[in-house]
């Protein structure tokens, strides 16, 4: 369904809620206010609710260190470093960030990297592949938080909740009960308004302090966290959320003062010049040169190394600090450093939900959703687990919310 389509049906007015404010929630929630332009009237608006529980937007995560004598920051896009775009519908989305250049094609130099052997056999690098505009890569500049703080400024009849975590939905049930005869009273109005009988939800924050009444609640949490937002719920396709298996990942982040500091395997000069690297390593996958990529030459030199996700998934508990440590072990061995050309910037970040294992046999999951309660399950886990997964499954449930208005 073409975003045309979308706007071309007239909502009548839900109050939805939105759990998290990922791509998926933002995705979702602009598509929702994009079906409703047509409508001429106000109160045929949905009134939209995001819930996150940080304090900001969007998947496409990204850490800044500031260096109080150039004043210049390193920088780490340490969640998705960056999407695709294969449907003409998402094509078509994105397109306006693209014309002002929010949005930009990654050309990537990619190469294959061997790390440096035990019995002093240097890295070997040799390349992989060109990332061209055909089949494009693109990232947010000058941030990859850029696109998700731009969707979210856009949003007219949205509002943003931080800081907010959404209590288990069997709360509801508990306290539904005690209230129905209230409840009831006060949907005798909004029945009359909306003219259809309310399947309202009340939601509460982990402190049990009341959210508000909804008739549309829609979760986009990871599938770990939504198993726990929707246990005892009587969710009618609980048994689905866990079918998507998803792994860990663990992201480490390098930093140099200067250029000159880069060990030999990160310098400009070496040839192939590369921009990403693929790892033949049973610990790290990929290397992402930060300061080489489109709209990011002011940058102190930084680097994004993301470690496998099987190896991830299983060290998913242990101590940080440990992980840290071998990744670095991994990483030195990777990019050949000395104590002359070693980082000064470290650190490293855990996504104990970062991939999704996709099968090519079986059949993708979709949105879940309980049309008796009015509840949707959504997220990229829910398909492929890419950021256009979160724009298609943010379709999908439009497409379901409309079609019971």
């Amino acid at each position: 369904m073409t975003d045309h389509a979308l706007c071309s049906t007239v909502l009548s007015a839900p109050k939805i809620a939105i759990i998290g404010g990922g791509l998926t929630g933002l995705l979702t929630a602009t598509l929702l206010e994009r079906a409703s332009n047509q409508s001429s009237s106000p109160s045929n608006i949905p009134q939209i609710t995001i819930f996150e529980k940080s304090r900001s937007v969007g998947r496409l995560a990204t850490r800044y260190r500031s260096d109080s004598k150039t004043d210049k920051n390193w920088q780490w896009s340490f969640g998705a470093q960056f999407f695709t775009a294969k449907t003409a519908d998402f094509q078509q989305f994105i397109a306006p960030w693209l014309d002002t250049g929010l949005l930009q094609p990654w050309c990537a130099e990619v190469v294959e990297l061997t790390p440096a052997s035990d019995n002093g056999q240097p890295p070997n690098i040799q390349s992989k592949e060109q990332w061209d505009a055909v089949h494009a890569r693109y990232i947010s500049t000058p941030k990859m938080t850029s696109w998700g703080r731009e969707l979210a400024a856009a949003l007219k009849h949205t509002t943003i909740v931080f800081k907010t975590r959404v209590a288990p939905l069997a709360q509801y049930l508990q306290s539904h009960n005690q209230q129905q005869s209230q409840h009831q009273i006060q949907n005798q109005t909004h029945n009359q308004t909306f003219n259809q009988n309310s399947k309202q939800t009340e939601l509460f924050d982990e402190t049990g302090a009341s959210l508000g009444w909804f008739d549309w609640v829609i979760c986009t949490a990871p599938n770990g966290q939504a198993v726990e937002l929707m246990a005892d719920s009587g969710f009618s396709q609980q048994d689905k959320i866990t079918k998507p298996q998803m792994q860990a990942c663990y992201t480490l982040m390098l930093g140099w003062d200067d250029v000159q500091k880069l060990p030999e395997t990160l310098r400009v000069k070496l040839a192939p010049q590369w921009d990403v690297a693929y790892l033949n390593s049973t610990i790290l996958d990929r290397i992402f040169i930060e300061h080489q990529k489109p709209a990011h030459g002011e940058l102190l030199p930084s680097v994004t190394i993301h470690a496998r996700n099987d190896w991830s998934e299983s060290h998913v508990d242990d101590d940080i600090e440990l992980v840290k440590e071998q990744l670095l072990q991994a990483a030195k061995q990777a990019l050949n450093w000395n104590e002359d050309s070693a980082p000064s910037q470290i650190d490293c970040h855990r996504w104990r939900y970062a991939a999704t294992i996709v099968n090519k046999d079986t059949e993708e999951l979709g949105i879940l959703i309980d049309a008796t309660k009015q509840w949707i399950v959504s997220g990229d886990w829910c398909a492929k687990g890419n950021i256009e997964s979160c724009y298609r499954m943010a379709q999908q449930t439009v497409k379901a919310i409309m079609q019971t208005q």
